[in-house]
């Protein structure tokens, strides 16, 4: 009998994965990952973990299997937070979804689950797994959730073939309304609970509220500038090679505070992200204002009005060498090939047509379509089909 450790979050997706391998004869154990207990920090005084914990064990009473909770907060703080932190400093936006999959759910708590004996540790994720064979060896493809609207492939980019190798998804050929529905049959606590927003470890805590409290105020200026401003004609040179053609679409614009209008004061470049529209608290404009960059060596926000401001599109992206990462590395381009693609730049966005070119310093990944808010930090990551093939860190 094959024994799988399973993360019950103490919602309705990973209760009803525990339930499913049951019937499927697996031997399951319930583990729920405490990854968070630094009050200083936390803005309310509701305890999310210690309701979510007691539903996942509830869950676990009701399903009689054995159950505990590991506390990762020690490995989630360096791994997750401390990075998180460091790149909001630097002016990215991390995404602390695919790297809690990346570096706790299928790291550590994968190695604690495998020193209990397990053969597989299964998440409630709304994605799929396939084995297929290449050269004679087995080769594992991670497949999107049949699910359109719930798919969540995207978070697990960042996986190996070592990792997927030990999960289980059991509910990934299921629809969202199916899972609730066995949970109601079972009569599940956790059958109502509703989806948990906000981070993947602080619950009902807001990110910008989360970072005031680690990164210090400091007031700048929010400056507009015109969707006619020079920056954006920049003539296509027809003599540049591919490479530098590349480049240039996938290039920070400079902007400078003198090239547009104060439009308003900020708290702190390193809150906002581009692409973002609330928070900003500037009044008087015909139509939304959108960041279109952020610059925190002078603390500079720069805008755009509606969102579809030049300042906000570019047509390609570049990804360092070091942060390229194929989960299918038999698929991986060699310098100087190029693979035709369905990619998306952030979770639900829609797939969209794309070409990877492979250079000596790193991948470029060139849109049909411009593509609106490309973010350093966020993850990219490309399909064939349903297949998510690999991803990488927009730099």
């Amino acid at each position: 009998m094959k024994r799988v450790v399973v993360g019950l979050s103490g919602g309705v997706d990973s209760s009803v994965a525990a339930y499913l391998l049951q019937q499927q004869g697996y031997e399951v154990i319930g583990l729920f990952m405490k990854n968070w207990h630094d009050d200083s920090v936390t803005i309310s005084n509701e305890c999310p973990w210690l309701e979510d914990s007691n539903d996942a064990l509830l869950v676990a009473e009701k399903l009689g299997i054995p159950f505990q909770t590991v506390d990762l907060s020690e490995e989630y703080k360096e791994k997750i937070v401390d990075y998180m932190f460091n790149e909001y400093e630097k002016g990215r936006t991390p995404n602390p979804d695919v790297l809690c999959n990346r570096e706790i759910k299928f790291d550590v708590f994968m190695k604690i689950a495998l020193s209990l004996g397990a053969d597989y540790v299964a998440t409630g994720h709304y994605c799929q797994k396939n084995e297929i064979e290449v050269d004679g060896k087995p080769v594992y493809q991670l497949i999107a959730g049949a699910d359109n609207n719930k798919d969540q492939s995207y978070f697990l980019c960042q996986l190996s073939q070592d990792q997927l190798a030990k999960s289980l998804f059991p509910i990934g050929a299921l629809t969202k309304p199916e899972v609730r529905e066995i949970a109601a049959e079972m009569d599940l606590v956790t059958a109502e609970k509703k989806d948990s927003q906000g981070l993947c470890f602080i619950g009902k805590v807001r990110l910008p509220e989360f970072l005031q409290q680690k990164l210090q105020p400091k007031e700048g200026k929010i400056v507009q500038i015109d969707k006619n401003d020079p920056i954006y004609a920049v003539e296509k040179d027809a003599g540049l090679s591919l490479g530098s053609a590349l480049k240039l679409e996938a290039q920070k614009r400079d902007y400078l505070p003198t090239m547009g209008k104060v439009v308003g004061k900020h708290q702190g470049a390193h809150y906002f992200t581009i692409g973002q529209r609330k928070g900003l608290n500037v009044g008087g404009t015909t139509d939304p204002l959108f960041i279109i960059a952020t610059d925190v060596e002078t603390n500079t926000i720069y805008t755009g009005l509606t969102s579809n401001h030049p300042g906000l599109f570019k047509k390609a992206l570049f990804i360092e060498k070091s942060e390229v990462h194929w989960i299918r590395t038999d698929l991986s381009l060699k310098v100087g090939e190029t693979m035709e693609v369905m990619a998306r730049i952030r979770y639900r966005q829609p797939l969209q047509k794309a070409t990877l070119h492979q250079f000596e310093d790193g991948m470029y990944v060139d849109f049909d379509e411009p593509q609106s808010a490309i973010t350093e930090g966020q993850f990219a990551a490309w399909y064939f089909g349903n297949e998510l093939v690999g991803s990488g860190v927009i730099s």
